[in-house]
């Protein structure tokens, strides 16, 4: 593809000795610039780091971890490695429990980001007349204003619809001739469904969807673009709020499989997640990044709970950033089954693997018996298939256990019967204590 659909095409395709010499450069202004900070939490956290012997980014195993617990043992301003006076936008996200996590920007960080979240649109093959339909949610959330100013920054119109609504987006996306999507992968497969059954697709012109915001698998990829049709391209962006939110990492259509790691801004490593060495390149760990060049507040050597490994082949595309595999799961999401470790992402994988099977689906951990069991809420994907929902059942019941090693109750159901999420990341496991399974 050469260097088409590059937003900053010196920087996507720079010689590896000047991204190690500009990463090096940005690392050390890092330390000196935290070494001035008035802080405590950044005083304690290199009382023990010789910053003066930091001089490479190879040097960078010698800085602490930070964790997540540390925002919440901060809050909220803990953490800042400037004045408060100096922030020009505060985002949180709503942790799963106790305090928020709340995170400063300066004017420069929100430059960066709308930067790299441009990066992002046109390495999707946005381009800078396109219309991109932005349906992450806005407000505190960083997905939906990362992608807006980074639609603007590449250029392009962006239509703020947020989440929710799905009739009136569809309506939206066809009226407005829209270019690109901008949403979770399940919103992105309950609107390509909806406009099938309501005859709209021949009104879409939807070439790219940026999909992210929770985890998803080749097999969820396969039904996005199969429903939405035509050249549709449904392409994968990672961020993380701690570390900037959308536009840490991006998938190319020309190399799918593997996200390519904004590294002149953000540093990966592969870590075990267990004892936090480093891990030989192209095996699995707990990735760990390190914002080089945040201002308002930086995180060094963040532990991201998320599971993946090193890509070392050349991209075919020409870019040069460090690649990582998508995602394999969260450390923090196994589910432990009669002694079994199961990732939910697993368990999508063998789901959507199999051409009977819906985008919808859930996982139910049954733990009213002294061992919890793991329960499949799936529907099939046609209504022709109902007659056949107990042999499928088995069979997919087969392919899980051959996968995940444990026996796996599966309850399918006809298509359109389980609830649809319309707004937010989709909620894909549920826990039963009692008599009344989530699922009726």
């Amino acid at each position: 593809m050469g260097t088409t659909h590059m937003f900053q095409p010196e920087v996507e395709t720079m010689a590896p000795e000047d991204k190690h010499a500009l990463q090096s450069r940005r690392l050390v202004a890092l330390l000196e610039r935290l070494q001035r900070a008035s802080s405590p939490y950044w005083q304690e956290k290199l009382a023990a780091v010789d910053v003066d012997d930091i001089r490479s980014i190879d040097d960078i195993v010698r800085l602490p971890f930070t964790w997540k617990d540390e925002f919440r043992q901060t809050y909220p301003y803990g953490m800042l490695a400037v004045p408060r006076a100096e922030l020009v936008r505060i985002h949180a996200s709503s942790g799963t429990s106790g305090k928020p996590t709340v995170v400063g920007y300066t004017a420069r960080d929100i430059a960066i980001f709308a930067e790299v979240n441009a990066r992002a649109i046109a390495m999707a093959g946005g381009t800078s007349s396109d219309v991109v339909h932005v349906a992450y949610g806005y407000g505190l959330f960083t997905g939906g204003l990362g992608l807006h100013y980074g639609v603007e920054r590449l250029g392009a119109a962006a239509v703020p619809a947020s989440g929710g609504n799905p009739a009136f987006q569809l309506g939206l996306l066809a009226d407005l001739e829209a270019d690109g999507l901008a949403c979770t992968p399940s919103f992105a497969l309950l609107l390509g469904e909806r406009a099938r059954d309501e005859g709209l697709l021949d009104r879409l012109w939807v070439r790219y969807g940026i999909l992210g915001a929770e985890p998803w698998s080749e097999g969820m990829r396969a039904r996005i673009e199969e429903v939405w049709g035509g050249s549709f391209q449904a392409v994968d962006i990672y961020g993380l709020s701690e570390v900037m939110g959308p536009g840490v990492a991006m998938e190319s259509p020309a190399a799918k499989g593997a996200l390519n790691v904004f590294d002149d801004h953000f540093y990966p490593e592969i870590v075990d997640p267990e004892t936090g060495e480093p891990v030989p390149d192209g095996e699995l760990g707990e990735l760990v990044l390190t914002t080089l060049t945040k201002e308002g507040q930086p995180v060094l050597r963040y532990r991201t709970r998320d599971l993946t490994r090193f890509v070392d082949e050349p991209s075919p595309d020409g870019r040069t950033f460090r690649r990582v595999a998508r995602l394999e799961g969260r450390v923090d999401d196994m589910l432990i089954i009669r002694g079994i470790n199961v990732y939910p992402r697993e368990v999508e994988s063998v789901l959507l693997d199999d051409d009977a099977i819906g985008g919808q689906y859930g996982l139910v951990v049954d733990r009213r018996a002294p061992l919890a069991e793991l329960r499949i809420v799936a529907e099939v994907v046609d209504e022709a298939l109902v007659p056949q929902i107990d042999a499928i059942a088995e069979r997919i019941a087969r392919a899980l256990t051959e996968r995940v090693r444990i026996r796996v109750e599966v309850d399918l159901r006809p298509p359109g019967t389980l609830p649809r999420q319309e707004v937010g990341k989709a909620k894909r496991v549920f826990e039963q204590t009692g008599d009344e399974s989530p699922f009726g």
